[in-house]
């Protein structure tokens, strides 16, 4: 008697794909309120970012009119903004009547690039 080897079928497990979580642009925006070395300063004192970093990009900002200081999650986009609100007006300048601007731009699809 000669039998027939089965070969079980084979199963696929539908699984879901991790969704990945969006990333935002953190945009810091120019105006003539605020000197480089307050730009430098609270750079340094936000991000951690040493003085040449904080200067180039002080310097972006004042000839491009906005410069990208970090790409993350919403919520950490989000605090940093708080902090650039909240930084206070810049006391090298008697014009300087409060902190400068920044804005949230969504960075596209993860992965995307």
């Amino acid at each position: 008697m000669v039998t027939n080897p089965v070969t079980p079928a084979p199963v696929f497990v539908e699984t879901e794909e991790p969704e990945l979580e969006s990333l935002y642009h953190l945009v810091l925006l120019d105006d003539d309120q605020h000197t480089y070395d307050y730009v430098i300063e609270m750079l340094g004192s936000i991000f951690g970012y040493g003085p040449e970093k904080a200067w180039a990009l002080a310097r972006t900002v004042d000839t491009q009119g906005r410069v990208i200081l970090e790409t993350g999650p919403r919520e950490r986009c989000e605090a940093h903004q708080g902090q650039i609100h909240a930084y206070g007006a810049d006391p090298r300048m008697p014009t300087s009547k409060g902190s400068m601007s920044a804005i949230l731009e969504e960075a596209g699809a993860p992965g995307a690039g």
